[in-house]
């Protein structure tokens, strides 16, 4: 058997259209080939979860837009997405990894995955916290993050600041006891959180994958995932 480690990527889907597709970039299995892991699309049949968080070391949970359970969002909001069939087996696979203490790392729709788990509460229109709120629903737009110090985060990237992407119209406005903030926008929206009783649980809402062929310094994240997966 290969000792390099096996990551579970679950697929995401066009939503946006009719659901009937798997749809996702590329990226995501080209980052964690870079950094040295096996890619592999997970697609969205409950009777795999077991077999996947038995058999793989790490669960990548990626991107995407469709609607969360009414109590993860502020008292008296609710989504304003789609329902999907990848939700149950989603929230599934990120309890059996995360039981498992097997590393994973959550992008844009999978960090707030890992935030609502742990109790944190989103907001379905982050433009509506305020008029200080610049508009993080931008494709091509990049902003600066500033990276907490003394977190999993800081020490992964050895910098005070990235340039980031921005593309989500939800976002992560409070945090519970057991996660903590690893960066936030200029105007104060959480940008990465980490669960720290946790080996490895690190989320951040850009899309890092869209850099995994830039000399950006948020590749190490991927790299410091495969790593910690690769330690079992």
């Amino acid at each position: 058997m290969s000792s390099i480690p096996r990551i579970a990527i679950i697929m995401d889907e066009n939503t946006s259209v009719d659901g009937t597709r798997y749809d996702m970039t590329k990226n995501y299995f080209v980052a964690i080939h870079r950094a040295g892991g096996l890619p592999f699309g997970i697609p969205y049949f409950m009777d795999m979860v077991g077999t996947v968080v038995n058999e793989f070391d790490g669960f990548v949970d990626v991107g995407g837009r469709f609607a969360f359970p009414d109590e993860w969002f502020l008292d008296g909001q609710v989504s304003k997405a789609p329902r999907s069939e990848r939700l149950d087996v989603e929230l599934a696979l990120m309890r059996g990894f995360l039981e498992r203490d097997k590393p994973v790392l959550g992008i844009c729709n999978g960090m707030q995955v890992l935030a609502g788990l742990h109790g944190c509460r989103l907001s379905p229109d982050i433009r509506a916290m305020g008029s200080h709120i610049m508009d993080h629903d931008r494709r091509g737009h990049e902003h600066p993050v500033a990276i907490m110090a003394n977190t999993m985060l800081s020490r992964i990237v050895g910098k005070s600041e990235l340039a980031v992407n921005t593309f989500h119209r939800e976002a992560v406005v409070e945090l519970s006891d057991g996660v903590t903030a690893g960066a936030f926008a200029g105007d104060g929206v959480i940008e990465a959180i980490e669960v720290p009783s946790r080996r490895f649980a690190l989320g951040v809402q850009w899309h890092q994958e869209l850099f995994a062929k830039q000399d950006h310094a948020g590749n190490a994240i991927f790299s410091a995932f495969v790593q910690a997966a690769g330690r079992g």
